[in-house]
């Protein structure tokens, strides 16, 4: 069988990324070129000025990834574009550019779900064997999902209130700590003790999740110590934090496994980052002998190569697309 090669390109929040990925599971060459220094100005990604930012960099990026290959266009036999969800500015850009090179050069055209490619991303890894357990863990998800094939997904479980990736942001600006928070409660929990006294999330044998909880105890515990004039011991206060917040990840993800007898395990979306996380999933896997798979650190966050991985299966049952589909802010996968 030919190889296929799939221009991809992701630009659904605040980096600006186009992947060249070969079979679904290898990558060419990525390029990603993050606006992080310029939304940490204001504490948050500015919608209007990601899309700008999207706008000036999309081409210059391009021409990056071209240059890192001996591929060129006529090389490639798909685009791959993010659709939903996200910050329909900057998701227009991508899905416009996309458009434009799909005409242009006659190439079929894939579009893409965000959440997707956070998944397929585990195929930089090792090709995912079906059937599996997949959590998801991002800013705006937190899911439990079982694959029996390609694109086959059922929810076992998801986030009743808030996502883990936005309670970690949200308890990081509580605390002072620079965007982007939840990095910076991972790294600063190292150095603390979980001494700080907060409630369990769902504590029950559901598979759904609830955050708000963890997040309103921290949020009050802050306001209440300033209020007293005590200092926040800041490393403690996210050791406490984070210890529970992941706990829960593997709690319900254990019961998933055992509801499920699932035998391989992929973590994705942005939080599968988070160094205490993998550890803790590494310790669950030995423990419950079910193979783990967690994409490398720049696979996590936002690429284009996961987007590219997603597209492939799209691409041998020809699923393209024509030039009507637009962005969707808010759009479930499952």
């Amino acid at each position: 069988m030919k190889d296929v090669y799939i221009l991809a390109i992701e630009s659904s929040c605040d980096e600006t990324s186009i992947s060249i990925i070969k079979n679904g599971c290898e990558d060419i060459s990525t390029t990603i070129l993050t606006q992080i220094d310029t939304h940490k100005n204001y504490g948050g990604v500015v919608p209007e000025i990601a899309s700008r930012m999207h706008s000036e960099n999309i081409t210059m990026v391009l021409e990056d990834v071209f240059s890192k290959t001996d591929l060129t266009i006529d090389d490639i036999d798909a685009i791959a574009v993010t659709y939903a969800p996200g910050l329909l500015g900057s998701l227009l850009v991508g899905i416009e550019f996309a458009k434009t090179l799909s005409l242009v050069y006659k190439k079929p055209l894939i579009k893409v779900h965000h959440i997707a490619g956070h998944i397929y991303a585990n195929n930089l890894v090792d090709k995912m064997e079906f059937p599996l357990l997949a959590l998801v863990v991002s800013g705006g998800h937190t899911e439990l999902v079982v694959m029996e094939d390609d694109y086959k997904f059922k929810v076992l479980g998801q986030t009743l209130d808030d996502a883990i990736g936005e309670v970690y942001d949200k308890v990081a600006k509580v605390m002072d700590l620079p965007y982007p928070g939840g990095p910076q409660i991972d790294k600063l929990a190292v150095e603390g003790k979980p001494t700080y006294d907060l409630p369990k999330p769902m504590n029950n044998d559901e598979l759904d999740f609830s955050y708000s909880g963890l997040k309103s105890a921290v949020i009050n515990l802050v306001h209440n110590e300033k209020q007293r004039g005590n200092e926040i011991r800041k490393a403690d206060l996210a050791a406490s934090f984070q210890n529970i917040a992941v706990d829960e990840l593997i709690r319900k993800t254990k019961l998933a496994l055992e509801q499920t007898n699932s035998k391989r395990l992929i973590i994705a979306g942005g939080v599968s980052a988070n160094k205490y996380l993998r550890e803790e999933f590494a310790k669950l896997a030995e423990k419950e002998n079910v193979k783990l798979s967690i994409p490398p650190i720049k696979y996590c966050t936002d690429n284009a190569a996961m987007i590219g991985c997603a597209a492939y299966p799209l691409y041998l049952k020809k699923d393209f697309s024509d030039y009507t589909f637009n962005a969707a802010s808010t759009l479930d996968l499952f």
